[in-house]
């Protein structure tokens, strides 16, 4: 089949040699070696992130949650690791980031096992708490989402960027200066707590890292088209808030 072939709607199928049963399973097999060695590959990189150093978090950070002020340790809620969404979302800001609320439509479901294996998983922004609330209601969301607002714990861990950083053109962001179209960024950070109360830093990841917890990207990486966001301004330009496709 050398031509596209076109259905419904315009959509026009990819080019591809069509071959037999036989030849397929011959490539499916040679591709199915290389996604082993990355499989392997990946079991390598999560053990040596394990073994990274820490840091102990000596800073009093306090934040706003629905029950009132919380500590670093507070968030814990009892658990020995907890993992902290840096969600996009300003003071002033009518609505969080359509692409960080696209992560984010994948929490509820991952929290709720998360925490039989003694992680504590949610969201954290700089808005203020009634703005948080009033956003988390409309998405239907059910997950922790804490207010920094205040604090310097976004700027601390760099996804906040003061306006004189801003001013000077680069700001640090993915653990090196670069230009940034926002005051806010998106990003990842995990702590641990020891039986002393002691917390500590032990991750924090951007940018494309951050890929892994879109599970609806893992889906597209399955279909024929991918992700296809080649042609786009930029490449999450597609996403929409779930209540506005």
């Amino acid at each position: 089949m050398s031509e596209t072939t076109r259905f419904a709607k315009g959509w026009v199928m990819p080019n591809h040699t069509i071959v037999s049963r036989e030849e397929w399973l011959e490539a499916r097999r040679a591709h199915l070696a290389r996604e082993k060695e990355f499989t392997r590959l990946r079991d390598q990189l999560s053990a040596e992130r394990r073994a990274m150093p820490w840091v102990r978090v000596d800073k009093p950070y306090v934040f706003e949650r629905p029950e009132g002020k919380a500590t670093l340790a507070d968030l814990f809620d009892g658990r020995r690791q907890l993992i902290a969404y840096h969600f996009m979302f300003g003071p002033g800001w009518e609505e969080g980031c359509p692409s960080c609320s696209f992560l984010a439509d994948h929490i509820d479901g991952a929290a709720v096992h998360l925490a039989q294996r003694d992680v504590t998983l949610l969201a954290v922004s700089r808005a203020p708490l009634r703005q948080i609330e009033a956003f988390k209601k409309r998405m239907g969301w059910r997950f922790t989402w804490v207010s920094s607002y205040g604090t310097d714990f976004n700027v601390d861990y760099h996804v906040s960027f003061p306006k004189d950083e801003m001013a000077k053109g680069a700001v640090y962001y993915n653990f090196e200066p670069r230009e940034f179209p926002s005051e806010e960024a998106p990003g990842i950070s995990v702590f641990y707590a020891d039986e002393h109360g002691e917390v500590f830093h032990t991750y924090s990841s951007y940018a494309r890292g951050l890929d892994l917890l879109v599970g609806a990207y893992n889906y597209l990486d399955l279909a024929p088209k991918g992700r296809d966001e080649d042609g786009l301004a930029f490449t999450m330009a597609w996403v929409r808030h779930h209540d506005r496709y």
